[in-house]
């Protein structure tokens, strides 16, 4: 067995982590820059300056204005997310084990598939209301069917030998679904629900734009209409901030419970 000296390994650490923070920054960094210079001349209303707009967020974006808008926008967000991800992966899993109510289900779910969710918000604002319940029965709408149609291809994706294998060990109901038939499918399911969680961000902000009184998009739409350009730019940076941050916590979860399909896949990677 060859011990690596500790004084040999740690600035290869360094080096490694360097290397990483190097490559996730430079490209947004590159993009402000260019942004910066684009936009320094500018005496477009429409077009203002960055400094300008990075001037005028901290005026924009306080802890009132926060608590007002970011927060009812994050909460029917995961409200309507948590809806369609439970109601995606449940319906999958059923659809996708049964041949019989797969190719029953099919052309439902092709053509609902095939309607725009932005199109069903006058539809729901008429049963579900111009409250919050509209807001996350768009979003959940729109989420269910990345998440549905995933779960279905990962279920019938499952390997037969391994579920036979599972069979005869006498592994069935509840154990076969959690250890053998969502473990499979999880890496489907997971492509699924990061899919549902840009949809889910344009449907969020859609939604904030019928009858609304708080909220991200309610907020940028008011801007709009008052010729405030400027903070309304702040608005969609706030947007963009909110994107990146869900994408990570959800890229941190999916490491954690993907950890052996992700070690799996390094492994088979390196070998020969």
């Amino acid at each position: 067995m060859t011990v690596v000296p500790s004084g040999r390994t740690r600035p290869n650490v360094w080096r490694s982590l360097l290397t990483r923070v190097l490559f996730v920054v430079t490209l947004p960094v590159l993009l402000v820059a260019g942004w910066w210079l684009a936009s320094d001349g500018s005496t477009d209303v429409y077009w203002p300056p960055l400094r300008t707009i990075l001037r005028t967020f901290p005026d924009v974006w306080t802890g009132d204005r926060l608590r007002a808008d970011l927060v009812p926008s994050v909460l029917r967000l995961l409200g309507g997310y948590a809806v369609a991800a439970v109601a995606g992966i449940l319906l999958g899993v059923v659809i996708g084990s049964y041949r019989r109510v797969r190719a029953f289900c099919e052309p439902v779910l092709e053509f609902l598939r095939a309607v725009p969710p932005p199109v069903l918000v006058p539809v729901i604002m008429l049963f579900a209301g111009i409250g919050d319940t509209m807001k996350i029965v768009v979003i959940a709408s729109g989420c269910l069917w990345p998440v549905l149609l995933n779960t279905v291809e990962g279920v019938r994706a499952v390997d037969s030998v391994m579920a036979e294998t599972a069979r005869s060990y006498g592994v069935t109901g509840a154990a076969r679904l959690r250890h053998v038939v969502l473990r499979a499918a999880s890496p489907q399911i997971f492509a699924g629900l990061r899919q549902a969680l840009s949809v889910g961000i344009i449907l969020m902000v859609i939604s904030e734009m019928f009858a609304a009184s708080n909220g991200l998009g309610f907020t940028i739409v008011q801007f709009q209409r008052g010729f405030a350009i400027p903070d309304m730019w702040t608005g969609i940076i706030v947007l963009g901030l909110l994107g990146l941050l869900l994408s990570v916590v959800f890229q941190f979860v999916e490491r954690r419970v993907l950890g052996w399909y992700h070690g799996f896949r390094d492994s088979s990677r390196r070998s020969p």
